[in-house]
């Protein structure tokens, strides 16, 4: 395993589940400074770190005090599926209290470390990405991966619209628009799939990450999510999730459009406008104030273009530095 140096008086070992509390705890006072409008509580953390994609002793760190507080964590985190390189995520944070001290630092070279071996142990054949994602909001972050060498390579809007001067209903002559039903929860990952072939960073999801990374995350919510069916095929979908968490740290609840996609063959029909305009009726009704999503503001469908005519401004931009590593020899 790649060492991990720290300040004196800090030592590290894998997260443990019983930490998790500490860690959302640890964000929240994070969130703070950093300004990137996520609130995740105990809950939503579980569901990303206690699971079968993740390997906590190896892929995860938190960095303790001398009291055995947490005061940083990291995680190096690559879903099992991809197309044109192999994804390695790495994510972490410091306490406002303990940063410009070195703990960052340390934690990116374990994290890119870490990357590396994932890479060289689970997909020695293909290229790697190795990915730190950073708000405009976060300078030092920035900054220190700008110093690790990671390159700016995509910057994602996170766009938002109040629930009020809704856009009208759009009909599509066969069309049914639909709530989300679990009988079709493995159609709707199949339609994801073909969806999203063309775009940056997406991959085939097999059951276990669309499950993990998706529809079984603790804020789905099938209620407000919308399906266009026609013929009884599942053609576009627009997923929202809930952040109660969120909810109760800003006092507003916002329904967010996590996944939006049309099958290839149905394009040119509208069924974007039609599917995004009942969830966000749907949001309404369902006790939110606000709706929100992101995009790729190099998408390849023109999606931005089409969420600003549906009333959603950028609130955020989120950056992707990125280290592409070359297939590993004799893999």
């Amino acid at each position: 395993m790649p060492d991990l140096s720290l300040p004196a008086g800090l030592t590290a070992r894998p997260i443990h589940p019983d930490d998790v509390p500490a860690l959302a705890e640890l964000l929240a006072a994070a969130e703070a400074v950093d300004d990137t409008g996520e609130h995740e509580g105990a809950e939503d953390l579980r569901g990303w770190w206690v699971n079968e994609l993740v390997d906590l002793d190896q892929d995860t760190r938190v960095v303790l005090d001398g009291d055995g507080a947490p005061v940083a964590f990291a995680t190096a985190i690559a879903p099992p599926t991809f197309r044109d390189a192999y994804g390695v995520h790495l994510e972490g944070r410091v306490h406002p209290d303990r940063r410009g001290r070195g703990i960052g630092r340390a934690l990116l070279d374990w994290q890119l470390a870490r990357g590396a071996q994932v890479h060289a142990e689970r997909h020695p054949e293909a290229p790697a990405r190795l990915t730190v994602t950073a708000y405009t909001s976060m300078p030092d972050l920035e900054a220190l991966a700008r110093r690790a060498g990671l390159q700016p390579v995509r910057w994602f809007h996170h766009m938002e619209r109040p629930l009020t001067d809704l856009p009208e209903p759009r009909a599509v002559p066969g069309v049914d628009l639909v709530p989300f039903t679990w009988d079709r929860d493995d159609e709707v990952r199949r339609a994801h799939n073909a969806a999203f072939t063309e775009h940056y960073g997406s991959s085939e999801r097999d059951e276990a990450s669309w499950r993990v990374m998706f529809t079984g995350q603790q804020g789905f919510r099938p209620d407000l999510s919308v399906l266009a069916v026609e013929d009884g095929a599942v053609l576009a979908y627009a997923l929202s999730y809930v952040s109660e968490t969120a909810a109760a740290a800003t006092g507003s609840r916002e329904s967010y459009f996590g996944q939006i996609g049309v099958v290839p063959q149905a394009r040119g029909r509208g069924l974007s406008k039609a599917v995004i305009a009942q969830a966000l009726r749907a949001a309404a009704a369902g006790g939110c104030q606000t709706a929100g999503l992101q995009v790729d503001s190099e998408n390849v469908t023109g999606a931005l273009g089409l969420y600003e005519s549906l009333g959603f401004a950028t609130a955020r931009t989120q950056v992707s530095w990125s280290r592409l590593l070359g297939p590993v020899a004799g893999g």
